[in-house]
């Protein structure tokens, strides 16, 4: 029986996107042809993963679902399917509006679609719960260890979609981590809504994230471990212990701080103030030296005044973060924010405040580059482009930070995607770096 083809189309982030890999293996494995490029989209059926964090995101998701049911009505795909964050929050409103839409299912059902689908193998693959297709290179992978949030930040929508933080067992992720390690993957980077929070939830309820990336690193192939959303509050320091011992723990942190003045991080309910958050930075980075910093600030938020944004502007230009993210404010149904306090901010203020802080960190981002002309270092060859390899270091994340260049001189064996190799770094912009591969 030839296998039918399903296309899967994954909006927001990293997390999603393992859910629709594991999606993608389970109904591989009943038989069916799976895509995963929005671009390319022809499948008898067709399933959106969406997101619902913040406006522009719901608006692309529902932008992407009413093209598709044109896209059905004028028969280029079969059946409809939409999942994910935004069906989780949306259903009933969603369900009204769009009736061409075929099924709707939430962000922990999706299960069910690969019930509704019929097996189109005689023996279906016996698969295990972690199980999934990565559409990431073959080299690299997302680890999602927990899900949900019990931190009720004011502003955040995440609680009211994913409801509160379950920590996946250690030994179901390291079981993943060797798997994946067996089929070639070696950089892993660890995803949490909040990975502070790791472990307070399994028995005997002790933060056991530092054990875990221990025990992660122990297993043979791993090269690279990423850590991707920290908390600041309850921190577990512990951590740092082992990144700073295990050679194949990246010394880099992704920890988002959203704001610096204490009046408006007690109105965005972040638990901590200023002390607090720059005592936080110091220490990570005295007992990490050289580790690279990633963070994500807002602009806008409710009683964000003059002050409280020169504040901010403050910091960015005194803490230097190596990365830097930073979002307007948009007010979400049904957070505690929209509930009690006035967006008294005016949506142009609130963007001009953002593109200025981005500026500040863009010539911050170019100065810290500078002090790596002449450098030798480790980079991980991902691909290339127009004859040009493009590589990352262990700094940098996949697609939201930096990438390297590399050029090879003539006569010279290019490394392959996914090789280690050693670069010289010769040139520098502010969020590029060009090297010359080290003969």
């Amino acid at each position: 029986m030839t296998p039918a083809r399903i296309d899967i189309i994954t909006m927001g982030c990293s997390k999603n996107l393992v859910d629709s890999e594991r999606l993608m293996r389970r109904l591989a494995a009943k038989g069916y042809e799976m895509h995963h490029d929005a671009h390319d989209v022809s499948g008898e059926v067709v399933v959106v993963n969406t997101c619902g964090f913040i406006g522009d995101a719901k608006q692309e998701s529902i932008e992407m679902i009413l093209g598709l049911c044109e896209a059905k009505q004028a028969g280029d795909i079969g059946s409809l399917y939409v999942m994910g964050c935004l069906s989780e929050r949306y259903l009933g409103e969603l369900k009204a509006e769009i009736e061409e839409v075929d099924g709707w299912f939430g962000k922990f059902n999706w299960d069910r679609i690969v019930d509704l689908l019929p097996d189109r193998r005689e023996q279906v693959e016996r698969l295990r719960p972690w199980e999934r297709t990565l559409t990431t290179p073959p080299f690299s992978a997302y680890i999602k260890i927990s899900e949900g949030c019990n931190r009720m930040c004011a502003y955040c929508a995440i609680p009211l979609i994913t409801g509160r933080h379950k920590s996946r067992p250690v030994d179901e992720i390291l079981s993943e981590v060797r798997q994946l390690a067996s089929e070639g993957v070696r950089e892993f980077n660890v995803i949490a809504q909040d990975l502070s929070a790791y472990g307070t939830d399994l028995p005997g309820k002790q933060l056991q994230l530092a054990t875990l990336i221990d025990r992660m690193a122990d297993i043979e192939g791993v090269r690279w471990i990423r850590l991707h959303y920290a908390y600041p509050v309850n921190f577990p320091y512990d951590v740092l212990e082992v990144m700073r011992r295990r050679p194949n723990v990246c010394n880099y942190l992704d920890i988002a701080l959203q704001h610096i003045s204490t009046p408006v991080l007690d109105s965005m309910r972040r638990h901590i103030n200023k002390e607090e958050t720059m005592a936080l930075i110091e220490r990570i980075r005295h007992e990490v030296p050289g580790i690279r910093l990633r963070t994500t600030l807002m602009t806008g938020f409710p009683g964000e005044g003059e002050d409280e944004f020169r504040e901010l502007e403050e910091f960015v230009k005194t803490v230097r973060f190596d990365r830097l993210g930073v979002f307007a404010y948009s007010e979400e149904e049904g957070t505690w924010a929209a509930r009690h306090l006035s967006d008294d901010v005016p949506q142009d203020v609130k963007e001009e405040r953002r593109d200025q802080l981005l500026d500040y960190h863009e010539r911050i981002s170019l100065s810290l580059n500078e002090k790596l002309i002449g450098e030798t270092i480790e980079v991980l060859i991902e691909g290339d482009e127009d004859g040009e390899l493009l590589a990352r270091t262990e700094w940098d994340s996949p697609e939201v930070d930096l990438q390297v260049h590399v050029s090879v001189a003539e006569g010279c064996t290019a490394p392959v995607p996914g090789e280690f190799v050693r670069v010289k770094i010769v040139d520098v912009m502010p969020y590029d770096l060009y090297a010359e591969l080290e003969q």
